[in-house]
């Protein structure tokens, strides 16, 4: 099989011996060690859709690899068919209608890099070596998205190889049906070749400011930071972090800077009415360093668990909850805020659930030795487990082994009615099924 899959593509079909193999199966979370029977470095959008075909004809299971962020690695397939989508990673900008065509393999830094160079953004996620397409098809928040929405928000229209192996440009026009699940629905109705973006004119100029509290003197000032977060303008996104005795508190801005350092003050001054912080920083960065700053020269070399929540609301009783470390070996715990232009959009206009959200909630561990997998994967899970009773969904991109449990918690009831709708119209056989699967009817 491997010569007639060869003859079918004009990249590089990798299998287990050759150089280069190694890489092309290593992901972001370093527990995930599969080997791929093939991997396809796809050149072009013929060779996804002759490895599409060639899996549907050999009844083999195909994952869909990019910027390989995905927690539980469904882009590896073991004994399976990879489709690499790195090396169509091309971003294309016109100025004058303010769109980007960007291809399926690119990371979000190559979009934020040249969309920078016009002045114009559009939301992408956080870390610059994420790919676009991933964060995309589940939702994708960033720090534009109180102003201008979510990635899929901003989409216009795509390409994607289904199924069958066809090629279909999918927009509000044409294929509407699968231009709402793309929107949020994730991998599961085929593999997306290009999106294309509208973009939005950025000052280039960016703020990031936080105040440290040790636990034990958080509670008032969390208080106050999620009083404040309510009635931010939509250039602010407010965050916080726990790790280990310290929260920070804060916000990051992307707009006039006189404005971000105002409410950077403002902030600074409400939090020290409650307790004095024991550090605060404000940062001054380029838009293109925001969104660089998380990247982790050795992320890869990490291993990686992470629950996730989401909440309408920042009770007390919520606050107080996140603030009880007692479980051994807690995860740090990230929260940014919702609201804004991602609200503005109608529930049932994209496939993208839980608008009425207020934080995204994420409990996350990273490790070196395999040993401790188990300890700091219950851990995980316990401190996250006190969440429950608080939480209103979840987003899909950070489910993670979670399986229908999640989808429930994703997406609303109507929502999956309609979402498997249009899975038994695009790939009726689950062809697509490594992912947060929707399955078909009577699978």
């Amino acid at each position: 099989m491997a010569t007639s899959l060869r003859a079918e593509i004009g990249g590089r079909v990798l299998e287990p011996l050759d150089p280069g193999y190694d890489e092309a199966r290593t992901v972001w979370n370093a527990m995930i060690d599969r080997r791929p029977r093939w991997i396809v470095q796809c050149a072009d959008v013929t060779d996804v859709a002759n490895a599409v075909r060639f899996a549907a004809q050999h009844d083999i299971e195909v994952g869909i690899r990019c910027g390989g962020h995905g927690i539980v690695g469904h882009a590896v397939p073991p004994d399976g068919l990879m489709i690499d989508l790195r090396p169509m990673g091309k971003v294309m900008i016109d100025p004058t209608t303010r769109r980007a065509t960007v291809q399926g393999g690119a990371m979000l830094g190559a979009l934020d890099r040249a969309s920078q160079l016009y002045g114009l953004a559009t939301t992408a996620g956080n870390v610059s070596h994420t790919g676009v397409g991933g964060l995309t098809l589940g939702g994708g928040m960033g720090w534009l998205a109180r102003q201008h929405g979510l990635a899929c928000d901003n989409v216009t229209a795509f390409r994607v190889v289904v199924a069958t192996g066809e090629t279909l440009q999918v927009d509000a026009e044409s294929h509407a049906d699968l231009f709402w699940a793309l929107r949020g629905g994730g991998g599961n109705f085929g593999v997306v070749t290009a999106f294309e973006f509208a973009l939005h004119p950025e000052p280039g100029r960016a703020l990031s400011a936080e105040f440290r509290f040790p636990l034990e003197r958080a509670a008032a000032p969390m208080r106050h930071w999620r009083d404040l977060s309510g009635t931010a303008p939509r250039e602010a996104t407010f965050t916080a972090t726990i790790s280990g005795g310290l929260v920070s508190l804060g916000l990051v801005w992307v707009g006039d800077p006189d404005a971000g350092n105002a409410r950077a003050d403002e902030l600074g001054l409400r939090l020290a009415e409650a307790s004095e912080p024991v550090e605060s920083s404000v940062e001054h960065l380029s838009y293109l360093e925001l969104q660089t700053r998380e990247d982790d020269i050795e992320g890869h070399s990490w291993r990686r668990y992470w629950k996730g929540h989401y909440f309408r609301e920042l009770g007390d009783e919520v606050i107080d909850a996140l603030l009880d470390r007692g479980t051994d070996d807690p995860p740090d715990v990230s929260l940014q805020a919702y609201g804004g232009a991602i609200a503005d959009v109608g529930d049932e206009d994209a496939a993208f659930s839980r608008r009425d959200t207020a934080f995204e909630f994420v409990a996350a561990s990273r490790w070196r030795d395999a040993d401790d997998d188990e300890r700091r994967i219950s851990a995980a899970r316990r401190y996250a487990r006190t969440m429950d009773d608080f939480a209103s969904g979840a987003y899909v991109n950070v489910l993670g082994d979670d399986g229908e449990a999640g989808l429930r918690r994703a997406y609303t009831a109507e929502k999956l009615a309609r979402l498997t709708a249009v899975k038994d119209a695009y790939d009726p056989g689950n062809l697509f099924h490594l992912n947060q699967n929707i399955r078909p009817s009577g699978r």
